[in-house]
C-alpha cells in the first residue's frame, strides 16, 4: 500500500515545481511579446517618419527640377530629351546638389511612358516597363511607398534583417506658373493657376519619381533597442519571479509543516488510542493473571523444597517458578508500556546510572565477549530526571546491542553536553544492524525481529525518553551496526 504521508508531502513540492516552470515560460512568452508589440509600433511609428520624409524630399526634388531644370531646359533647348548629355549632365548636377545632404541611395526619373529617363545607375537608363504599380498610382497621382527587405525568413520574422530598403514612388508634377501653350519655338507661361482638388499639388503630371531609401542602419538600431527591451522585461519579470517563487516557496514550507504536524498529531491520537486501548486491556487481565499466577509460583516454591527431600533431581518446580517469573515480567512490560508511570525527578548523573547498567551486566558481557568503551566529556552537568527509569530504559537498548553482537566486540558509550541545554547519549553495536524493512516499524508494540521477546523494549524506552522531555533516534552506522543517540534536557541541573 502507498503511504500517504508521503503523496502529501509530495503535494506542496509538486505545486512549487509546476508554479517555477510555468511562470518561467509564461514570463519568457510575456517580454517576447510585449517587445514584439513595442518595436512593432516603435517601426510603425518610424515608417510613417520615413514615409513623411520621403514626402518632403519629393516636393523639394520636384520644385528644385521643376525650376532649375525643366523651365531653363524647356527654354533653351525647346524640349527636353535626357538623351542628350548636356541635359542629363544637368539634371544629374540638378537631383545630387538637391539630396546632397540626405540618406537616399537611389533616384529613378520615369517619363510618362513607364522608361527610366533618369537614374543614379546609368545602366539603367532606358530600361521599359520597371515601375510597376508603384509607378501606376504615382501616374494616377498617388503617392505610395513599400518596404523591401532582404534576409532570411527568421531574421525578417524577428525584425534584424540584412537589409532594409524603402522604395517611394510619387508624381512629377508643373509647379505655377504652368505650362500652358506653345508661340513660336518657345514656351509661353501663364501666371494663372490650372484649378487642382483641395491638399493636391498644382500642374499636371510630367512623370514619376522613384526614390529609394537604405533604412538598415535604422533598423539594426531598432533591433539592438528591442533586444534591451526583452533583456530588461525579462529582468525584471525574472525578479518577479523569483519573489513570487520565494513566497510560494515560503508558503509550500509552511503548508509541509503543517501537514507533517497533522501527520504526527493523527500518529499520536492513533498511538494514544492504541496505547489506551492496551492499557484498559491490562488493567483488566493483569489482576485475574497475576493472583493465580502468584498462587502458582508460591506453590512451586513449596513444591521444591519438599522435592529436594524425595528427588532432588527434579527440575519440575524449577521450571514452574522460572515460566512464572518470565510470564510476570511479560505482564509487568504490558503495564509499563500502557500506563507509564510519571517519572519522579531528581538531580542525577547520566554517567552513574550508565555505570550501574555495566556493572550489572559484567557477567554477560564477559560470557559474550563484549567490550565497553566510555567517552565521557569533562565536566558533565547534573540533570532533573528519574533515575530508574532511565536505568531500565538504558539495560533495554544494552541489552539489544549484546544480542545483536553474536560473536562479541566493542560497545561504545559517548556522553556529551549540547549547547549547554542538555546531554546526549550515544551507545553504537557492532552487530548486523537494522533491516530497511524493518526501520519504520522498531517503536510499533509487538514489533521484533528476534525469536523471542514481546516487542515492547524499545517503545518502553521511548515512553521513557519522552517522558522526560527528550529525543531518542536509532540508525544504521555507515560500516556495521546501529547507532542509538538519545537527547535529555537538562532543566535544573547544575554543573
Amino acid at each position: 500500500m502507498r503511504d500517504p504521508s508521503s503523496e502529501d508531502k509530495g503535494k506542496p513540492y509538486r505545486l512549487v515545481k509546476y508554479f517555477t516552470f510555468s511562470s518561467l515560460v509564461v514570463i519568457f512568452i510575456g517580454a517576447l511579446i510585449l517587445s514584439v508589440l513595442f518595436t512593432h509600433g516603435f517601426r510603425t511609428v518610424y515608417r510613417n517618419k520615413s514615409e513623411d520624409y520621403a514626402r518632403l524630399l519629393i516636393e523639394n526634388l520636384n520644385h528644385q527640377v521643376f525650376y532649375q531644370f525643366n523651365i531653363p531646359v524647356a527654354w533653351r533647348f525647346e524640349k527636353i530629351q535626357l538623351r542628350n548629355k548636356e541635359q542629363f549632365e544637368l539634371m544629374d548636377n540638378v537631383v545630387r546638389n538637391t539630396l546632397h545632404s540626405f540618406n537616399v541611395d537611389m533616384v529613378n526619373i520615369y517619363n510618362m511612358s513607364n522608361v527610366i529617363s533618369y537614374s543614379f545607375d546609368t545602366s539603367l537608363v532606358g530600361r521599359e516597363n520597371a515601375g510597376g504599380t508603384g509607378y501606376q498610382q504615382a501616374v494616377e497621382g498617388l503617392f505610395s511607398s513599400k518596404l523591401v527587405q532582404r534576409g532570411s525568413f527568421f531574421e525578417i520574422l524577428i525584425g534584424a534583417p540584412k537589409e532594409v530598403k524603402m522604395v517611394t514612388f510619387a508624381p512629377l508634377r508643373a509647379e505655377s506658373p504652368t505650362l500652358i501653350f506653345l508661340k513660336g519655338k518657345g514656351f509661353v507661361f501663364s501666371p494663372l493657376r490650372m484649378q487642382q482638388p483641395e491638399n493636391e499639388h498644382p500642374g499636371p503630371i510630367l512623370g514619376v519619381f522613384e526614390i529609394v531609401q537604405n533604412l538598415s542602419d535604422d533598423y539594426k538600431t531598432i533591433f539592438r533597442f528591442q533586444k534591451m527591451v526583452v533583456i530588461a522585461c525579462t529582468t525584471v519579470m525574472g525578479l518577479l519571479f523569483l519573489v513570487l517563487r520565494f513566497v510560494v516557496k515560503r508558503g509550500e514550507g509552511i503548508l509541509e509543516s503543517r501537514a507533517q504536524e497533522r501527520l504526527r498529531l493523527k500518529e499520536q491520537l492513533s498511538r494514544a488510542a492504541r496505547l489506551s486501548a492496551l492499557g484498559e486491556l491490562t488493567a483488566g487481565i493483569s489482576h485475574e493473571i497475576r493472583n493465580p499466577l502468584g498462587i502458582i509460583r508460591s506453590s512451586a516454591e513449596l513444591l521444591k523444597k519438599k522435592m529436594a527431600k524425595f528427588d532432588p533431581a527434579n527440575q519440575i518446580p524449577n521450571i514452574i517458578v522460572e515460566e512464572a517469573n518470565r510470564l510476570n515480567a511479560i505482564i509487568t512490560d504490558f503495564l509499563n508500556y500502557a500506563k507509564p508511570n510519571p517519572p519522579n525527578l531528581t538531580s542525577i548523573r547520566i554517567e552513574s546510572v550508565i555505570e550501574k547498567n555495566i556493572s550489572f551486566l559484567s557477567a554477560q558481557l564477559k560470557d559474550k565477549q563484549i567490550h565497553i568503551q566510555r567517552q565521557y566529556a569533562d565536566q558533565l552537568p547534573e540533570i532533573l530526571a528519574d533515575s530508574s527509569m532511565l536505568y531500565q530504559a538504558f539495560l533495554n537498548i544494552l541489552i539489544n546491542a549484546m544480542q545483536a553482537m553474536t560473536e562479541g566486540g566493542t560497545i561504545d558509550v559517548s556522553v556529551e553536553t549540547v549547547n549547554n541545554t542538555g546531554v546526549q547519549i550515544a551507545i553504537r553495536d557492532e552487530g548486523q544492524g537494522i533491516p530497511e524493512s524493518a526501520m519504520e516499524n522498531i517503536w510499533d508494540p509487538f514489533f521484533t525481529t528476534k525469536d523471542t521477546g514481546t516487542g515492547l523494549g524499545l517503545g518502553i524506552v521511548k515512553n521513557i525518553i519522552e517522558s522526560h522531555g527528550g529525543d531518542i533516534i536509532i540508525e544504521n552506522r555507515p560500516v556495521k551496526g546501529a547507532q542509538v543517540t538519545i537527547t535529555l534536557p537538562l532543566k535544573q541541573g547544575e554543573s
